[in-house]
């Protein structure tokens, strides 16, 4: 995307650059990840007005340690290394840093010494969060001292004239409480940014991206009902209209009235040509006796490229597919140090499509974070019922469902799941729900009912906060509304006996149970 300011973030395998990103966007300034390895050449050619060197589980020490390419250092363009991130610095420019005698990880006070640049207006010790075994024994020259610790001689350090900066502490963590202010003082003190960054500029770029790459073309989008695949296909609509085609694949594996929404939203009020393919039996014949949910997911996938395939064929000559790709997808798709990424969840977008569909990408919203992709919607006029829609997997309620999908599961849990939605929309905090939602186990327990014995299956309710998705903490519902809940399903559905509520956060749990 075309800005006139933006920050680059070198990562380096950091758990938090993310969050860096995020941080920065905050301040209503665009940032971009980027490799580590990326040429000094590219990053000059791009003309970010800074750049930031993200931590990272390496030790400088490793000889196989990931390092930036040393004439990013002389570009004249302002550097601050967090973390592993600093400690490169040092070495790149003939400092020396070593393995430290005392580590510090967690909350760590550190003195302040001077408080003319990124420390500016602060009191004289803060308290951050550290996490390191390695610290700098020399600065290089022309650097100086900034914060210490009692265990940590060069908690942070500064070359004023070059403009490069280290922290070996972590400003973008909630655990820096003032962290948000060192950031700030690099963005607009030193970095000189203006903050202009904002949505309806992004929506004006894009379409003007869009109509420049499609041209004449066609592009076909597979919408899920979702708030990325919806945002996109309006925001593609808007840039070249009836060139753009959506495909909504029925799956049965939908909550209740999802399709139904999508018909009215999208169809009805946004004008889009949608084409809507009844494959409920596909699905679930493909499912038949399926346990593994990774193999659910597959089959899914695989059922879904076949259907949406044939589908799109019959459009005749298409060029390009659009994918509500976002920027968590892509970053988490990338193995930032040249090592091997674990697969968690098979990715849900469109993918493995035959041969005599090769489609070239159209993703305009990969540069956004969730929430940006909401603000987006609502810039776009799309009803909040779609912008607000928690987060759904792609391979519905299959992946809530522990065990065989069956027709008679999946209706079971549908009954649980609308009676979850209507307790939490009523609660005063709804809107800072990320996701609530009912898991239907695989067991059954005894219960009693009325006079009468049951051996029935059991619910399990997830309901838990986040701002991306990235992690998680589940949320402390009020008793009342925990009974309601428990209430209503084992009363008002047949087939449910029990409801168990699950208190995991992710980490080290997963917000979806499958």
């Amino acid at each position: 995307m075309k800005t006139s300011e933006w920050i680059a973030i070198l990562d380096f395998g950091s758990q938090y650059s993310q969050l860096i990103a995020r941080r920065i966007r905050e301040q209503r300034v665009y940032s971009e990840i980027v490799p580590y390895d990326i040429s000094a050449t590219e990053l000059s050619q791009r003309a970010p007005s800074g750049i930031i060197l993200s931590g990272g589980p390496a030790s400088v020490f490793d000889p196989r340690a990931p390092l930036c390419h040393p004439d990013i250092f002389h570009l004249g363009i302002p550097v601050l290394g967090i973390c592993y991130g600093m400690q490169m610095i040092v070495r790149a420019l003939g400092g020396i840093v070593k393995p430290a005698r005392s580590r510090e990880f967690g909350d760590t006070q550190i003195t302040l010494i001077d408080t003319t640049s990124l420390f500016k207006q602060m009191p004289d010790q803060i308290q951050v969060w550290m996490s390191h075994g390695d610290h700098v024994e020399r600065m290089p020259e022309g650097f100086h001292v900034l914060a210490e610790t009692v265990a940590c001689p060069v908690a942070a350090l500064a070359d004023h004239d070059r403009n490069i900066y280290g922290l070996q502490f972590h400003p973008e963590v909630a655990h820096t409480p003032q962290g948000t202010d060192v950031l700030r003082h690099f963005l607009f003190d030193i970095c000189t940014c203006s903050g202009d960054w904002e949505m309806a500029r992004f929506i004006k770029d894009a379409i003007t991206k869009i109509r420049h790459q499609v041209g004449a073309e066609h592009v076909v989008c597979g919408l899920s009902g979702g708030v990325d695949s919806a945002v996109t296909a309006v925001l593609i609509q808007q840039a070249i209209g009836d060139q753009l085609h959506c495909i909504f694949v029925d799956n049965g594996l939908l909550r209740s009235g999802e399709l139904e929404a999508v018909e009215k939203t999208l169809g009805e009020s946004f004008g889009i040509d949608l084409i809507v393919v009844d494959a409920r039996k596909l699905f679930l014949d493909a499912l038949k006796g399926v346990i593994d949910p990774e193999e659910k997911r597959k089959r899914i996938g695989k059922t879904f490229i076949d259907v949406f395939a044939a589908e799109a064929l019959k459009l005749g000559n298409i060029k390009y597919l659009a994918q509500g790709t976002l920027y968590t997808d892509v970053i988490e798709s990338a193995s930032p140090i040249g090592g091997p990424s674990v697969t968690i969840k098979s990715h849900h977008n469109v993918g493995g499509l035959p041969d005599n569909l090769q489609f070239k990408l159209l993703e305009p919203v990969r540069e956004l974070f969730k929430d940006e992709v909401r603000v987006l919607g609502r810039e776009l006029g799309i009803p909040g019922h779609i912008i607000n829609r928690q987060p759904f997997p792609g391979p519905g309620l299959a992946v809530r469902i522990l065990g065989e999908v069956t027709e008679e599961r999946l209706a079971l849990l549908r009954q649980a799941d609308i009676r979850v939605q209507q307790e939490i929309t009523d609660l005063d905090h709804a809107a800072d729900i990320w996701q609530s939602f009912a898991v239907l186990l695989p067991i059954q327990t005894v219960g009693v009912m009325g006079d009468s014995r049951t051996y029935e299956n059991v619910a399990a309710l997830r309901v838990v906060g986040s701002l991306d998705g990235m992690t998680a903490d589940w949320i402390r519902l009020p008793y009342d509304t925990l009974a309601r809940i428990s209430n209503r399903i084992i009363n008002e559905v047949t087939g449910i006996n029990r409801v168990v509520y699950d208190i995991s956060s992710k980490p080290p749990a997963t917000i979806e149970w499958e």
